[in-house]
Formats: structure tokens, C-alpha cells, sequence
């Protein structure tokens, strides 16, 4: 078949009108262009002017006395105090939040996928579908409500926020792993049964681990869901100046709850002459506060890339 360049010289025009843009699309090409662009600029520019504003006003006091140190003994405007134990808190909670909703969500995203039909599979897509609309503050009412009946008053403490949390991570590990789940080949799944794999083992071996990357950003994106809630946590663990480990007994501090308070707490009325208080130091550490939240947030990220790198299945280029 004869390329354009070895069309005789007779049918110029042709080859110039085969090769030519209408105008009238190019026109309608640059003008897309251009829209897309400035809903990328649109979208991005608040993003942006959000991590300016925190690392501006946070970074000043960021270091490593501020990230190991807690706020036990430190009262007005003394210019000491750190987030330790809200970082701790954050870490711990998140963390058992995590343990909780992951197995859950991931067992029920497999039945729907791969065993779920008829009413029952309907029915648990339809309460999915009514738990993503919860607001936080009723997933920690019902998180204090369900322990207060259990425990008794003094039902406050880590584990309760991290079942909150859980309410709220559950449908998003739900929804997230059930469409990983159905982007996986089916020829995958009747190359493995063809074989005499059982069904578990294929969805063990073969589905999840073809999975695994798209798996593992869907917990990222449910933990970044909750990791910055404060009011489920202020109702189910509340507040705590001091360093508590222990996710099973008393108030814990976690930083949204400190960025809260500390921001809430307003300036500090110094006593004239008084070098060592600092009007603004509550304001100073609800910043650099917000700042470690981003950070560890942006940390957890590159971790989950990491693991879905490592485990996800090899393929030759």
C-alpha cells in the first residue's frame, strides 16, 4: 500500500487536504486545552496555598524537642510543651482502627464479588451504600453509646475511638477493595480452578495477590479518612496532656484533638515584662501540629507504596 509521501505529484492537493487540520477542530482542541488546564490550576491552587499556610506558620517550631516531648506540666504561655503523646495517640488509634475495619471490610468485599447473589448481596450494598453518608460525630455517639452499655461511665479510652474510626473506615475498605476485586481477569480465576485450585485459594493466592496494589491504596485512602476526624474522638477518648500508651484505659491525646484545643485555647495574656511567655504559643503549636499530621500522613503513603510494590505480582517487560 502506497504511503502518502510516494503519492504522485498530480494529487498534491489531496495529500494536503488528507494531511491538514480543519481549523475549526483545532480551534475547539486549543480551547479544551485550555480549560482543562485551568481546572488543574483551580483544583490544585488551594491544595497548594494549604501546605504553604502550614509550613510557613508550622515549621517554625518543628523539631525534635516539639516530636518528643508531651504537654504534661506546661501551663499559659511557657514556651515548652511538645505532641508526642498526641503523635502516640494518633499512631495507636489509627492503628487498631486499621486492624478492626481492614479483615472486615476486605472479607465482605470478597463475598460480594465473589460469592455474593440475590437478596442478601443487595442488601449488604445497600447499608454499604447508607454507611459512606455517616457523618463522624454519629459513628462516635454510637462507638460511646455501644461501650457505655458494655463498660459502664468511665468507658472513655483509646480502643472506643479506634471502633469509631472503624464505622467509618469500613465502607470505604468496602468499596475500594470490592472494585480492586473486579478489575482482576476472570481468566485468572478459571485458569486457577481449571488447575483444581479450590475457590478460597484461588481468591487467596491469585485474586488478592493480583490485587494487592490497588488493595493497599484503598486502606491508605480510608485511613486518611479518619485519621484527621476530631469530633468522634473528642466524644470517645477525649483529651490528655499526658503520655498514655495504653489504648484499653483512660483519655488519650491525638493530634486533631491538640490542634483543636490548642487553637481553641486563643492567645495567652502575658504578664508585662514577662520575656519568657509567648502570646502566640498555642497558635504555634496548632500549626506545627497540623504540619506533623500531614506528614505522617504523606509517610504512611510511601509506606503502603512500598508494600504494594513489594508483594505485588512480577511481570516481564
Amino acid at each position: 500500500m502506497a504511503t502518502l509521501e510516494q503519492v504522485p505529484d498530480s494529487t498534491e492537493a489531496l495529500r494536503r487536504a488528507l494531511t491538514q487540520v480543519d481549523p475549526a477542530r483545532k480551534r475547539k482542541d486549543v480551547v479544551m486545552r485550555v480549560l482543562v488546564y485551568l481546572a488543574f490550576a483551580l483544583a490544585i491552587l488551594p491544595l497548594v496555598s494549604l501546605i504553604w499556610s502550614v509550613l510557613v506558620r508550622g515549621l517554625g517550631r518543628f523539631d525534635g524537642y516539639f516530636l518528643l516531648h508531651s504537654m504534661r506540666n506546661v501551663f499559659g504561655g511557657m514556651d515548652a510543651g511538645g505532641a508526642y503523646h498526641a503523635i502516640l495517640g494518633t499512631v495507636l488509634i489509627t492503628g487498631w482502627a486499621t486492624l478492626i475495619s481492614v479483615p472486615i471490610g476486605l472479607l465482605v468485599a470478597i463475598y460480594l464479588v465473589e460469592y455474593g447473589t440475590g437478596a442478601l448481596a443487595r442488601a449488604v450494598t445497600f447499608f454499604v451504600d447508607v454507611m459512606t453518608g455517616i457523618p463522624s460525630i454519629v459513628a462516635g455517639l454510637f462507638a460511646f453509646s455501644l461501650f457505655y452499655l458494655l463498660v459502664g461511665p468511665d468507658s472513655r479510652s483509646g480502643i472506643v475511638g479506634a471502633v469509631a474510626l472503624a464505622v467509618l473506615m469500613v465502607p470505604v475498605v468496602i468499596r475500594s477493595s470490592e472494585e480492586m476485586l473486579r478489575l482482576v481477569p476472570n481468566e485468572l480465576r478459571e485458569a486457577s480452578l481449571a488447575l483444581g485450585v479450590p475457590k478460597w485459594l484461588t481468591i487467596v493466592r491469585v485474586v488478592l495477590r493480583t490485587a494487592v496494589a490497588g488493595l493497599t491504596t484503598g486502606v491508605m485512602i480510608a485511613i486518611a479518612r479518619v485519621i484527621g476526624e476530631t469530633a468522634p474522638l473528642i466524644i470517645t477518648v477525649g483529651a490528655s496532656n499526658s503520655i498514655n500508651n495504653n489504648v484499653f484505659s483512660g483519655n488519650m491525646m491525638t493530634l486533631p484533638v491538640f490542634v483543636y484545643n490548642q487553637y481553641g485555647s486563643g492567645l495567652v495574656a502575658c504578664t508585662p515584662g514577662d520575656a519568657s511567655c509567648i502570646p502566640t504559643i498555642n497558635y504555634d503549636r496548632a500549626w506545627t501540629a497540623a504540619l506533623t499530621l500531614i506528614l505522617l500522613v504523606m509517610l504512611l503513603n510511601l509506606v503502603a507504596r512500598g508494600v504494594s510494590r513489594l508483594f505485588s505480582p512480577k511481570t516481564r517487560s
